[in-house]
């Protein structure tokens, strides 16, 4: 069996640990210690976490859509591949080399979606932009992909993202009638109704990571109201 090689390794900044890009083959996966975040090979999830939340979306308007978190770019190509020619995509990645690893090992992975022209690419925290978004600058989609889902791994600062605060910060950054969509690993029963709180009308869905047989991850879609 080929082994796994370590490609880089990198500080998560706030003390959220090591995380590494390793490699097997053609094979990739981003690990933080033990845990494997996220792989080349099971991006179905994050790819219906593009098409949940950009559901509806106009493809021949001008739709803006934030990302929090690029990972390895399946929910950026995939909303790219979803939306016209005059969408404005924002991602936004707090770990600057993980958007190097998009450019350079992993350049191969994310097919040229960073070099696309309706991507702007953020280093930096994603509550800080929901928290700037106001009026015409509000968002019709903001798709969160950060950390583990609400109960994370990585920092205890993304926890921000996910409490009253936060999900306040989110709503006021849509649009009326705009998505919040939330990828986790594992259902959260006191997320949902944290939503509903927030004002949101929720739907929770359960896409696949792999194929047909793949585990299953969960998917918030949150509706602001009018």
């Amino acid at each position: 069996m080929i082994p796994w090689e370590t490609l880089d390794t990198v500080a998560v900044p706030g003390d959220g640990g090591e995380m590494r890009l390793m490699r097997r083959g053609h094979e990739y996966v981003i690990r933080l210690g033990p845990i494997v975040l996220m792989g080349s090979r099971t991006g179905g999830s994050e790819e219906a976490l593009a098409r949940l939340g950009c559901a509806g979306l106009d493809a021949a308007e001008r739709p803006r859509v934030l990302i929090g978190g690029l990972g390895m770019g399946f929910t950026l190509r995939a909303t790219l591949a979803l939306l016209g020619p005059h969408a404005a995509v924002t991602v936004a990645e707090l770990v600057p080399a993980v958007v190097a690893w998009g450019r350079g090992p992993l350049s191969a992975v994310h097919a040229g979606s960073l070099d696309d022209p309706r991507v702007t690419v953020h280093e930096g925290d994603v509550g800080r932009l929901m928290r700037a978004a106001s009026g015409p600058g509000r968002f019709d989609a903001i798709l969160l992909d950060v950390d583990n889902g609400p109960d994370g791994l990585t920092r205890a600062g993304n926890d921000a993202l996910y409490d009253a605060r936060g999900l306040a910060a989110a709503r006021d950054a849509l649009r009326p009638g705009g998505r919040l969509a939330v990828w986790s690993s594992e259902p959260d029963d006191r997320f949902t109704a944290r939503l509903k709180r927030a004002g949101f009308a929720v739907a929770v869905e359960t896409p696949r990571a792999h194929g047909k047989r793949g585990i299953r991850h969960v998917v918030w879609v949150a509706t602001r109201g009018g």
